[in-house]
């Protein structure tokens, strides 16, 4: 059987890893041929497609066609998709009309894991939120990655949807330039951050194969909330840089997106049913 990356970046390069450690054979897509330098490294086979593309989609049919004809299905698919802004495409056209694309050219997998975002939830207040928790999200981009869930749970009532909190791990670090360059950073410092390191992410999506229950939502965040000013004040202590400065928000320009909500997320399904412990690397 075969594992499906659809979108392999970040996250996905590190499921797909583990995937090969335990001998699985991986596929994912890229929009170029033959995809970047560690598909090769990693043994992942390439599949030019664009989720966007009414013909590029083709090709994950015919993928799903020679599974099936030569008796090795699909196993799991892991939806990780990435906006790219320099990709000339509108996020709904990835996150919302790509994911439709998808759902309807593949045969439905013994497995599906969506992988969202905790941006669905809109509180502003401080307070903690869980999987039942209301989504009302109040920016743009947590209105469009709701639709994506809905859509998915109409085609692919089974999916697991994996709601992340902020991604971060080498070569990630949350406003790393800025504060390395001793610049101010626009923000309220006593606002919460919610993370996960990325390979406790890429345990999570296996834990999801493994032990997610059909249907089911789970918040992936390492459930330690930090404010920005500590979070900040370490950052620049391990880059040697000077103290973060905050300066507020112009009054005379819109709210900045990262600026309307404020929460705490728990991760006590995460650590309950699919028995993550993180180790925030």
């Amino acid at each position: 059987m075969t594992n499906l990356i659809i979108g392999c970046g970040y996250l996905g390069r590190r499921v797909a890893k583990l995937w090969r450690e335990r001998g699985e054979r991986v596929a994912a897509t890229s929009r170029t041929p033959g995809g970047p330098p560690f598909f090769r490294d990693l043994g992942i086979e390439p599949v030019l497609c664009d989720i966007t593309d009414a013909v590029s989609i083709k090709n994950l049919s015919a993928l799903a066609s020679v599974r099936f004809h030569t008796g090795t299905a699909l196993k799991t698919v892991l939806f990780a998709v990435g906006w790219d802004r320099a990709s000339g495409k509108s996020m709904r056209a990835v996150y919302v009309e790509g994911l439709g694309n998808v759902l309807r050219a593949l045969p439905k997998p013994k497995t599906f894991i969506h992988v969202s975002s905790t941006s669905v939830y809109g509180q502003s207040n401080g307070s903690w939120v869980d999987e039942d928790s209301p989504t009302e999200p109040q920016e743009e981009s947590g209105r469009i990655v709701l639709e994506a869930e809905r859509i998915l749970l109409a085609l692919c009532p089974e999916a697991v949807i994996l709601r992340f909190a902020g991604i971060y791990g080498p070569g990630r670090l949350l406003r790393q330039k800025t504060v390395a360059a001793g610049e101010p950073i626009v923000g309220d410092p006593d606002k919460w951050l919610n993370l996960i390191h990325v390979e406790d992410g890429a345990r999570a999506v296996l834990a999801a194969e493994e032990r997610g229950i059909p249907g089911r939502v789970y918040n992936i965040s390492d459930g330690q909330p930090v404010r920005r000013r500590e979070f900040f004040t370490a950052l620049a202590r391990k880059l040697n840089a000077p103290p973060p400065k905050f300066v507020a928000p112009p009054t005379d320009q819109p709210t900045p997106p990262h600026e309307k909500g404020n929460r705490r997320i728990r991760n006590d399904r995460m650590r309950d049913e699919l028995q993550v412990v993180v180790s925030g690397e």
